[in-house]
This record gives C-alpha cells, structure tokens and sequence, in this order.
C-alpha cells in the first residue's frame, strides 16, 4: 500500500509516520510524506500513486490571515484533485472542534471538511473527519499553540508561566490516542458514511489542576518520588512532561550512606507503594540483625552471593537462604523475624531491596537483635 501522510513533519504528522516506520517494516507499505518543502512535481506524483491518504497538513497560526484559506481550503481542494485523477483512495482528515465556530481558522477547516465530504460522497469512498481538540504528547512544539507543551517546556525548565484563568477547561487528546486509531483505520477503514469519527479518549482538566500536576512531576525528580500513574490521563501527562526534560537534565544522584561495610542509597519512593533502595556489601559483612513491627520488605541479590538468614522473634530457629546472581530469588522479609545478609563473596553483594515504606528516621520501626544468638 502506498501512503501518503501531508504534514508529515508537524507534531502529529511526526508521531504518526514514527509508526507507520514500524508497521512498513512488516507490511512492506511504502511511504510519501510530504510537507510545505516536497516539490510540486513530487507532490503530484505521490498524490496519484496514493492507495491511502493522511491529511494532517494545514495552517493555524499564520501572520496573515489569508493564509487560513490558502493552507486550509486551497491546499485540501487542490489535494483532492489530485487524488480524484489518481486512485481515488480514502482520506482520513486531521480537523479541528475549531470547525464548529465562527473565526478564520475554525471557517478553513470547516469548508475543508465540506469538500472533503463531497469527495467521499461523489465517490462512495471512505472518509474519515476527526475535529481533534487540544493533543499533547511528545514532539509537540512549545510556545506554539499547545498550553500542555508550553507548560511542560517551562516548569521542566525552571521558567515563568502565566495563567489567566485557573478555572478555564481544557479538553485533550493523547497523541498515541490519536496514532493508535488512525492506524486502526488504516486496517480496517469504512466505507462512505455521513458525519464524523469520534472513538478518541478525551481528557478534561482545568489550568489549575494541569499546572499543580505539573509542578507535582518537577518535584518528584527532586525527591526521587515515584508519580502515581494508575490514572490514564496522568500517565499520559507525566509522559509527555519527561519528554520536554532539557537534555542535561535527565539525570539525578540520590544521597548514598556509606562505611567500612558497603553503603545503601534509597532510589525510588514510590508512595503507598514503599521504597526500593539498594545495598552494597562488602566482602565478609554481615548487615542487618534487626527486626521490624510491622514493616516488611524484598530482597533480590543481583550481584554477588551471600545467605541471608532469619529468626523469629523469641524463637531459636535459624533459618537460612542461599542467594546469588546465578539464580535471582525474591525473598520476603517478613514482621517480626530479625534478619540478616552476609557476603560469602571475595566481591561486593549487591541487593536490590523493596520496603512497604519509605524510610522515617524519626519512627524507623527497626530494632537490633541479633540473628544467632550470642
């Protein structure tokens, strides 16, 4: 199949053809992306040799206003005239809920999406016409005319935003919302109908609510505190907000504590998920011999060997577990039980550790016992 994609490098445009790359590598579809720079000739020949159309181009904020005809309705008329004298294949149309109102931009778009219907209807061809809201993702270009780029660009950054109305409602779609379903109907297209396709999830959020998440996701690098992501709409949002990191700021160190027996560094707090740190043992140490309340724990040796043992509280039981990067073993450290890990190794033991809670040095629920009784 050959597909043409206009507007191929614009925010959706990118995201899209990203796909379309690694669907073409099974499917053997060959691909014309074509932007404000493809030479006309080149233009009219992917356009007659199209077997399916993305039609993601257009204008939405030019210096003349005229230019919301020309890269609107001019450009879409022009198109389809060009695939009318080709293959006449079906089109998939990136519009705009813009479409529904009286301004310039919405007014383009909306004469575009008539003359688009007329196509499919003349045709009986397959059309698809999304009036897409606001949609944020990666590759979205900041202080452009996405609010959740802009922001991310510049709390990701240390920088000013404004907000003049903490109250106004933004309505969001996800780009990978919005590639997912393009590229399902790409499969499976349908056939000529009347109206418009509206099988996006929507997000709604006020500016209040996105800036205080935003700023909530610049503070968790801080505090290397694990986000929430169980709501879709804040996974998808932490996501892109990464996306806008500065390139030398991808990275943070975490505080590590260290002596003569090694050191341990709490790396993620993951809030009512519990804390994941790392231990490092040097050779013929023992760590631990302590016990916990009501605190528990996981360990998985990662590199190294050791045993780690246990016994329970006013019991004379020891038992023992043998561990090693060989075989990783998740083991419980369960309440009520002192433990303890020993390096059997002539190398650092390194265990990668889980407790049901981040550590409070002011209520640590940690008391020193011994493992074997002296």
């Amino acid at each position: 199949m050959n597909i043409l994609v206009t507007g191929a490098s614009g925010f959706i445009g990118q995201n899209l053809m990203a796909a379309l790359r690694e669907r073409a590598i099974v499917t053997g579809d060959l691909l014309y992306p074509m932007d404000v720079d493809t030479p006309e000739a080149d233009f009219c020949l992917m356009a007659s040799q199209a077997d399916f159309v993305f039609h993601l181009a257009g204008m939405n904020r030019p210096t003349d206003v005229m230019d919301f005809r020309r890269g609107n309705e001019d450009f879409t008329i022009r198109l389809l005239f060009l695939l009318e004298e080709g293959r006449c294949p079906p089109v998939l149309f990136s519009s705009s809920t813009q479409a529904a109102l009286e301004n310039p931009y919405g007014l383009s778009k909306r004469v575009a999406e008539e003359a688009i219907h007329d196509y499919g209807k003349r045709l009986q061809q397959s059309i698809m016409i999304y009036r897409l809201t606001n949609v944020f993702g990666k590759w979205s270009r900041p202080n452009y005319n996405s609010v959740v780029a802009t922001f991310c660009y510049h709390i990701a950054r240390g920088l000013p935003i404004q907000v003049n109305d903490p109250t106004a409602l933004l309505r969001l779609n996800y780009i990978d919302d919005v590639v997912a379903e393009f590229i399902k109907v790409l499969d499976t297209p349908s056939p000529w109908q009347d109206g418009f396709r509206s099988d996006l999830p929507e997000y709604s959020v006020t500016l209040e609510r996105l800036t205080q998440l935003l700023y909530a996701f610049h503070d968790s690098r801080e505090r290397f505190d694990l986000v929430d992501q169980t709501d879709p709409f804040i996974c998808k949002l932490y996501a892109t907000y990464l996306s806008f990191l500065p390139s030398d700021d991808f990275a943070r160190t975490p505080i590590m504590h260290s002596d003569e027996r090694g050191s341990f560094t709490e790396i993620l707090h993951m809030g009512g998920y519990g804390q994941i740190s790392v231990n490092v043992s040097r050779p013929r140490i023992i760590k631990g011999e302590h016990w916990h309340q009501t605190k528990h724990e996981k360990f998985v040796v990662i590199a190294g060997s050791g045993v780690i043992r246990f016994r329970k509280v006013g019991g004379t039981e020891v038992l023992s577990y043998t561990v090693t990067e060989d075989l990783p073993m998740v083991v419980d450290i369960p309440p009520g039980y002192t433990h303890s890990i020993e390096n059997l190794g002539d190398t650092d033991l390194i265990t990668l550790m889980w407790a049901n809670e981040r550590f409070n040095p002011t209520h640590p629920d940690t008391f020193r016992l011994p493992v074997i009784p002296l």
